[in-house]
């Protein structure tokens, strides 16, 4: 059997039925499902770390200047937080574009490689790569997905689970690229460090002289090497994981004003243009544009 049909027989109807079960996020930490009928926009976003396959039809990616397209059985690793311009380039009622995604833990990572020796340091490692679908995958990712059906068993065993996955990506074709990310004297590991502080600090004000040094890096060094990896700067790259991070909480349902301060905006006025500059649409259309695009059902106040 052919990789595309082995995620389409296998995989397919799983990911269809938990995407319109529960839309883009899951219960379970980290795992999201999508379903597109139609192409969509470009939708700016910030990606987290993750292991992603597309399951039918196509997306396309911009990641700085460089344009990534992968297809039904192509998967993709982004191994640090990179701001992306990302549609559905191929999808129909008939044929829904359907992936699966699974959020990176770089502290699984470093616990499964334990005192393996580190690789050499690689030149031009970049911070993503796409592979054609490992078919080794398959089993736990069924198993991951059939989980949402129970519940009860997601706390012992989504983690279990998840390892499992990680360790087949040590193992499989982008064994090379997580392996390089996880040096933790490279320039993308410092830089990766970096923008997961920033994530999880999102509200904090940023101190770029304070971070550098967080991450053993000088001021220029650390401005460079963000840009390079990122492909914006660190104060541009907080605001998109803010604005981010407020698009997923409106798409549950949250206040815009209340979501503007929790994510660090202190003016609902300068949350909502720097919103509707990065994804054109001031944030109530934008959202209910969004969960039309997803099939979902209208947020309840």
């Amino acid at each position: 059997m052919s990789v595309e049909r082995d995620l389409q027989s296998r995989l397919g109807p799983l990911v269809e039925r938990q995407a319109l079960r529960h839309g883009l996020y899951t219960p379970i930490e980290g795992l999201m499902v999508a379903r597109f009928v139609s192409p969509s926009e470009p939708l700016a976003t910030v990606q987290h770390p993750v292991y992603s396959v597309v399951i039918q039809g196509t997306k396309q990616a911009l990641i700085g200047d460089q344009v990534v397209r992968y297809n039904a059985g192509n998967s993709l690793v982004a191994g640090v937080d990179l701001p992306v311009s990302s549609h559905i380039v191929e999808a129909s009622s008939e044929r829904p574009y359907l992936s699966v995604s699974l959020a990176l833990d770089y502290s699984i990572i470093y616990d499964l490689l334990g005192d393996q020796p580190a690789p050499p340091a690689a030149h031009n490692v970049t911070p993503f790569e796409v592979r054609p679908f490992d078919l080794s995958l398959s089993d736990p990712l069924v198993r991951m997905l059939e989980l949402l059906d129970h519940p009860q068993d997601i706390p012992v065993l989504a983690p279990l689970i998840t390892r499992e996955i990680t360790w087949r990506l040590l193992q499989g074709p982008f064994s090379n690229l997580l392996r390089q990310l996880s040096r933790p004297e490279g320039n993308i590991a410092r830089i990766a460090r970096a923008t997961k502080w920033i994530r999880d600090n999102y509200a904090e004000p940023l101190r770029v002289a304070e971070l550098a040094e967080q991450v053993n890096m000088s001021v220029a060094s650390f401005h460079r090497h963000f840009k390079n990896i990122t492909t914006v700067s660190p104060l541009q790259f907080q605001k998109q994981a803010r604005l981010h991070l407020a698009r997923r909480r409106l798409l549950e349902a949250e206040g815009i004003g209340q979501v503007a301060y929790e994510v660090g905006y202190e003016s609902l006025s300068q949350f909502n243009r720097d919103y509707r500059k990065l994804y054109g649409l001031p944030p109530r259309e934008d959202v209910a544009n969004l969960r039309q695009e997803l099939q979902l059902a209208p947020a309840t106040p």
